[in-house]
């Protein structure tokens, strides 16, 4: 059919230095070798600016959060983004009116912020220390053009947010 548009989605996942330049060199290699193999959303794992931290409850940990205007990786990407016409999800630590939140910007194929997603079900239990971290998300999430929702790591626990999603592709 004419006009239609082929969408591939394409999910990345590597081990994490706690080195952020290194990390986002390999985010930004993967990014580019997805695109090559065609893809055009391309799901950058979740904080991915160094490996996962939330296993533990340490406060110099919190120094790693960045505001989200001005995030230097959100600008790189949206660089990339507009580069090679794909979407891209940026997960990061935001710092923000003495909260945190463990968020995604969404980058545009044409280097767009779309705007912000704060990850809003925060686990904790052995291993997911992340409520120490992250304030829940107070931004809900705006729909786009195809994109009818989103979730982070164990926000799939929570079925009605999958229901929700389903039914507005409806």
């Amino acid at each position: 059919m004419e006009g239609e548009r082929k969408v591939v989605v394409a999910s990345l996942q590597f081990a994490c230095s706690d080195f952020i330049s290194e990390n986002v060199e390999t985010a930004e290699r993967l990014v580019r070798t997805a695109h090559k193999k065609g893809a055009n959303i391309i799901l950058i794992q979740e904080l991915f600016e160094g490996y996962y931290f939330c296993q533990a409850q340490r406060e110099d940990f919190f120094k790693r959060a960045k505001p989200y205007e001005g995030h230097p990786t959100i600008l790189r990407m949206q660089k990339l983004a507009k580069e090679l016409g794909v979407v891209l999800p940026v997960s990061f630590f935001e710092e923000a009116n003495n909260a945190h939140y463990n968020s995604v910007a969404i980058i545009d194929a044409d280097g767009t912020d779309l705007g912000l997603y704060r990850k809003s079900h925060i686990p904790d239990g052995p291993g997911y220390q992340e409520k120490f971290y992250f304030n829940p998300g107070d931004t809900g999430f705006k729909q786009y053009a195809g994109i009818s929702g989103f979730q982070k790591r164990q926000e799939p626990w929570f079925f009605k947010v999958q229901k929700y999603c389903f039914i507005q592709l409806l």
